[in-house]
């Protein structure tokens, strides 16, 4: 058995990673704090490398996996980061859409970005992995095989209509957050804005004047549904040539679309498609659990990849 030690392990996203690697058949947890009043082993790359720690999960804020990720690296500890510390390429863009200095440009250049779906071969050879968020997870499922076939009318725009359950916004309360305002509420957040859309552009190498994205969140605990409008045909086809071997995407029949229920508590991110010929245009809906193909599931993924096992071990 070797050992992955997590940080971050009482939030939502790191709860659900030590879940999944308590069923792991190669791999043991370690519960991690990085604050002086955690019950897990102290945080301190000492620790790690004494405890047999080969990979570290951060299921951290952004600011404390920049802290950490780079003790981990130099006593030789890969990293899995939750967080969306690592997700962009660059100081400037991670300043403009996080509204924070970076201060590490060389490991935002070297982090491999882990959708493993379109990035694969890059994560298995990576030391430091960045977990993607939970929306672009699900958009550019559903996006990037549709732009590299050439089907969307770009010049149009295309629309990315997305909701999620109320623990997208981790575990921290916020007002907006509170019972009383999300039950028997519906509301759109980040509009125009949201930290999420560079990780859709880059991955579906798309512009931003290109794609439109509205955020909502939804009174329920987890899942993200996603819906948008393009101009194609033989989106199915597409999908099920694109995704053929692919263990966590599943592509429904034309006509029939998936839902939350048909997702939840797995990692899989489904994909169905309704068309209408009259107007040729069709509607994409992509469907994820949020905590697991969005966050702790797929990077259980990745640290599959990273360590060399089988990629599905432990998610099936």
């Amino acid at each position: 058995m070797m050992r992955a030690g997590v940080v971050g392990h009482s939030g939502y996203s790191g709860a659900e990673v030590v879940k999944l690697l308590r069923r792991h058949p190669r791999v043991e947890p370690v519960l991690v704090d990085h604050r002086a009043d955690g019950a897990g082993v102290p945080w301190s790359p000492q620790a790690l490398v004494e405890n047999g720690i080969a990979v570290v999960f951060l299921a951290t804020p952004a600011e404390v996996s920049i802290e950490l990720a780079p003790q981990a690296l130099q006593h030789g500890v890969k990293v899995i980061d939750l967080s969306g510390a690592f997700r962009l390429r660059t100081a400037e863009n991670y300043q403009r859409w996080y509204g924070a200095a970076h201060g590490r440009a060389d490991l935002l250049a070297e982090a491999a970005y882990g959708l493993p779906e379109f990035c694969r071969e890059r994560v298995k050879g990576a030391r430091l992995v960045a977990n993607p968020g939970c929306y672009p997870t699900a958009a550019n499922l559903a996006l990037k095989p549709l732009v590299e076939a050439g089907v969307i009318d770009r010049a149009a725009g295309i629309v990315c209509d997305a909701k999620s359950g109320v623990s997208g916004a981790g575990k921290q309360p916020t007002a907006k957050t509170h019972f009383s305002e999300v039950t028997e509420n519906f509301s759109a957040y980040s509009v125009l804005h949201h930290r999420h859309v560079p990780e859709v552009l880059l991955t579906s190498a798309l512009e931003e004047g290109e794609f439109s994205f509205t955020a909502q969140l939804l009174p329920v605990h987890r899942g993200i549904l996603e819906t948008r409008p393009l101009d194609a045909e033989a989106v199915v086809e597409i999908y099920r040539r694109r995704y053929a071997g692919e263990p966590f995407v599943r592509v429904y029949g034309e006509g029939a679309v998936p839902n939350l229920h048909a997702v939840a508590y797995t990692n899989y991110c489904d994909l169905g498609v309704k068309a209408d010929a009259a107007s040729r245009r069709v509607v994409v809906v992509a469907a994820i659990d949020n905590l697991v193909k969005g966050a702790a599931g797929q990077a259980i993924q990745n640290m599959n990849l990273v360590l060399g096992f089988p990629e599905t071990e432990g998610l099936e």
